[in-house]
């Protein structure tokens, strides 16, 4: 069988130095995502943190999401852009090949339909500190595009205090999640091998947390789109989610492996269904 996961659509090279000056990589993996991605990317571009290298993964989309990678490359001819393409339908083995390409202390996994406000990267920073702080990866609360003034700082405070309350788990979607490198690596990635099923954002967290602290801070967010408020047929139950909430720490292994896995298992509940899109609103 052919292997597509380290196909590379384009690259351009480091410049001198680079790998000396950068501490962070962005990785962005990406589906039919024209409609967004071109936003998202000029977020990037326009952090405190100038010199990130960015890392696009194109997962075999049949619209201009390429032409669009292509064209921020281009336009960023002084920054470390990788472009790669894995065609194994599912946004986990687009993230495990972009991660597999990072060469930096720092990575943030970011989602092609988000926006992220300039001292995004700078304060993910901050949280994470440095190799010897035990703080494994820094996490940044979703808030709705559409969300207005009022309805942002309910998202972040509610955040905030949920966190507090449960700080070895997941709160808040992988357009949030920024790690330590190497923590990241030890925990697996993300990796169909490990969990090939829905809220793998959340899975993934249960890993990290046994090497490293994850930290939040109500200050640090950024835009999602609003299309994600009709995901919930692609979502884990209310009960699931529940008992995840509740189940203590030293017992996640159980929840996800024993409990939650055959049930996603038994609805055929994998990553890759986030293509179907049923759940997105059409094109106006």
């Amino acid at each position: 069988m052919k292997d597509y996961r380290t196909q590379p659509a384009a690259a351009i090279p480091k410049t001198q130095g680079v790998k000396e000056r950068q501490k962070w990589s962005v990785v962005i993996p990406a589906y039919n995502e024209e409609r967004y991605l071109a936003e998202t990317l000029a977020s990037i571009a326009a952090q405190t943190i100038g010199d990130a290298a960015v890392i696009l993964v194109d997962n075999g989309s049949t619209d201009e999401t390429a032409a669009v990678m292509k064209a921020f490359a281009e336009e960023n001819p002084d920054r470390r852009t990788v472009i790669l393409s894995d065609l194994r339908p599912g946004k986990i083995n687009a993230l495990e090949t972009g991660i597999a390409a990072v060469e930096t202390e720092f990575v943030a996994l970011c989602d092609a339909d988000t926006v992220y406000p300039p001292l995004y990267l700078e304060r993910a920073g901050a949280m994470l500190g440095n190799a010897e702080t035990d703080v494994a990866a820094a996490f940044a609360f979703g808030v709705y595009s559409d969300a207005g003034p009022l309805g942002a700082w309910f998202t972040k405070t509610k955040g905030a205090i949920i966190a507090s309350l449960w700080p070895k788990q997941g709160h808040t979607g992988g357009y949030g999640h920024a790690f330590k490198t190497a923590a990241l690596r030890k925990a697996g990635g993300y990796s169909a091998k490990l969990w090939p099923y829905m809220v793998a954002d959340h899975e993934v967290v249960n890993r990290i947390v046994k090497h490293g602290a994850v930290a939040y801070r109500r200050n640090h967010w950024c835009l999602t789109s609003s299309r994600r408020a009709g995901r919930g047929n692609v979502d884990w139950k209310l009960h699931e989610r529940l008992l995840y909430n509740f189940t203590p720490a030293a017992n996640k292994d159980w929840f996800f492996y024993e409990y939650l896995r055959p049930r996603f298992e038994a609805r055929k509940f994998f990553n890759a269904n986030l293509r179907r899109r049923d759940w997105e609103p059409p094109e106006t």
